[in-house]
């Protein structure tokens, strides 16, 4: 299995386009972070997991020329505003794009891109066939195996995804003990961890390496972060020697 990381920003707290934080005025290309979303290649299976505002950009730079699938983690706009560029891969493959979410994140996608979903479609609206998953309930994309496993973003549920020894979870607060279940025994694991002040919805850095040594994989990468956790060689000088910051761009084979 092959993971590029996409973006592994948020727009939680995002500064003023004039700021001069050390993150944002930083030279060091692993500062430059887009929202987050990954893409997996795995037996010739190619899928991405998020489309958010920046989804057409994150394709182009990561040279992606086929896509299989989509897993939507939740419809926060971070996680899902770049949907309508799906139809790029529409228009070359000469075919629907799967959508593999919960019904509820299914509802909110047809509100928000409700022209791809009428009756009488504009020539070249994205052509989106929505998939239903379940939380704790396996499904295949072609031979490969993905479990959904639930999270809690303050008081709404987020789904991450098991594949193998891969385990990505995004925007994760508390998580319950069943789903702990499910992700124990993976290899790699991808977790949120926005910043190290306390917030409502999502882990921060003691709370996201609290929850990777409770599942104990051999490899953490952390996603998600705030332009307030730092610069990258500051998080980097604060971590384990088995967890490391994920960056745009980062290719990991597992």
């Amino acid at each position: 299995m092959r993971v590029t990381f996409l973006g592994t920003g948020t727009s939680q707290g995002v500064p003023v386009i004039a700021c001069q934080c050390a993150v944002c005025t930083s030279t060091d290309k692993r500062d430059k972070r887009l929202r987050t979303a990954i893409f997996i290649e795995i037996d010739g299976l190619h899928i991405v997991v998020d489309t958010g505002p920046d989804f057409r950009y994150q394709m182009l730079r990561a040279d992606v020329r086929h896509l299989d699938a989509v897993l939507i983690t939740h419809a926060h706009k971070d996680h899902i505003a770049g949907m309508d560029d799906v139809r790029a891969f529409n228009y070359q493959q000469q075919q629907s794009i799967p959508i593999y979410a919960t019904p509820i994140t299914h509802e909110s996608l047809k509100r928000e891109f409700y022209y791809a979903f009428g009756e009488l479609k504009y020539p070249g609206v994205p052509r989106l066939e929505l998939m239903p998953i379940e939380a704790g309930v396996p499904f295949a994309i072609q031979d490969t195996t993905i479990m959904p496993v639930e999270v809690m973003h303050h008081k709404m549920p987020v789904i991450g995804f098991r594949i193998g020894n891969f385990a990505y979870v995004t925007d994760a607060k508390t998580v319950s003990e069943a789903s702990k279940t499910l992700l124990k025994g993976v290899d790699t694991l991808v977790i949120n961890a926005l910043q190290e002040e306390p917030h409502i919805s999502h882990f921060t850095k003691d709370e996201a390496l609290a929850f990777a040594q409770e599942i104990s994989p051999r490899q953490t990468y952390l996603t998600h972060i705030s332009h307030r956790f730092g610069k990258h060689e500051t998080i980097e000088k604060m971590l384990p020697p088995s967890v490391f910051p994920a960056y745009d761009s980062l290719v990991i084979e597992i």
